[in-house]
């Protein structure tokens, strides 16, 4: 097998490996929407409940539940506080688009009926928060004498401002070729490659400006702070950002200066994995609101 055909196979791998350790991270993550399925009255029920929303405006939690008969139930409150539970019916709207105008009316008429039945849909729309703001959430569904909690704990979801795609796509772009680079140049250490050196300086290029200068842009937007890692706080994303970056900067200064010093590259490409392991956003902003003046 040729150099070049090995090399290609390597980059696939390196390929399949990142984005499989970046759908690892954004699964796990506590922003990653709770799913599963219930039983109610023999009927199976799908739901994704949501654990994060945009600030400025109240956040919609949905399940869709075609048995009308169903009643929905959430019971919710803010996320470290001393406030009482509120429970609270989670409503079906009727599709009144035909209905504002007489005209309007003699349309519905030449429709069928089936397009003008109960929403599948229960909702309820959960009061909005400031940035970092975060509400627990449960919610129980019932039909009759039956009942079920679609979960065993509360669901806790956070707000955050909007981020504009034009800071968010860099950064994920960025983290995501300062992860390949990364597993490159771990594997290249390890066959004593010629180029270790390339794959490490490359890694660290992407990771600087994605990781440190874009990633603080992000979170400026999303919790208006731009660091809350050490000293400042204990936001892992942000400890673990600065401890990957400083194991590639030792790798790079250590391999131009010995190039056969490859065991800090992959120590560094270890650091930078077991780092991407670690779900995104934990121990993230969050505001404690048994410590704000009632």
């Amino acid at each position: 097998m040729s150099n070049s055909l090995k090399s290609t196979l390597w980059w696939i791998f390196a390929i399949i490996f990142t984005i499989a350790i970046a759908s690892y991270q954004r699964m796990t993550g506590p922003t990653y929407p709770v799913k599963g399925k219930t039983a109610l009255n023999g009927k199976t029920i799908q739901y994704q409940l949501i654990r994060t929303a945009e600030t400025g405006k109240d956040a919609e939690i949905s399940i869709s539940v075609h048995d009308t008969a169903v009643k929905g139930t959430i019971v919710y409150k803010r996320f470290k506080s001393h406030d009482s539970l509120i429970h609270a019916a989670m409503t079906r709207a009727i599709d009144t688009a035909y209905f504002p105008s007489f005209g309007n009316m003699m349309k519905m008429m030449k429709h069928q009926p089936r397009d003008y039945k109960l929403d599948t849909t229960l909702k309820f729309m959960m009061p909005q928060q400031p940035a970092a703001g975060k509400m627990q959430y449960s919610i129980e569904l019932s039909k009759q004498q039956e009942k079920v909690n679609l979960t065993d704990k509360p669901v806790v979801m956070r707000f955050k401002g909007p981020v504009p795609a034009w800071v968010l796509i860099p950064h994920i772009l960025l983290m995501f070729l300062a992860m390949l680079f990364s597993t490159r140049a771990g594997i290249e250490a390890i066959r004593r490659g010629k180029r270790t050196y390339l794959y490490a300086l490359m890694t660290l290029i992407f990771f600087i400006p994605g990781g440190l200068i874009l990633g603080p842009v992000v979170q400026k937007f999303a919790f208006d702070a731009y660091w809350t890692g050490w000293p400042f706080g204990h936001d892992l994303t942000d400890n673990k950002t600065a401890l990957a970056v400083l194991g590639w900067l030792i790798a790079v200064i250590k391999l131009r200066k010995n190039p056969t010093t490859r065991g800090w590259v992959i120590a560094a490409a270890i650091i930078l994995l077991v780092v991407y392991m670690v779900p995104h956003s934990v121990l993230g902003s969050e505001i404690d609101y048994t410590q704000q003046p009632k």
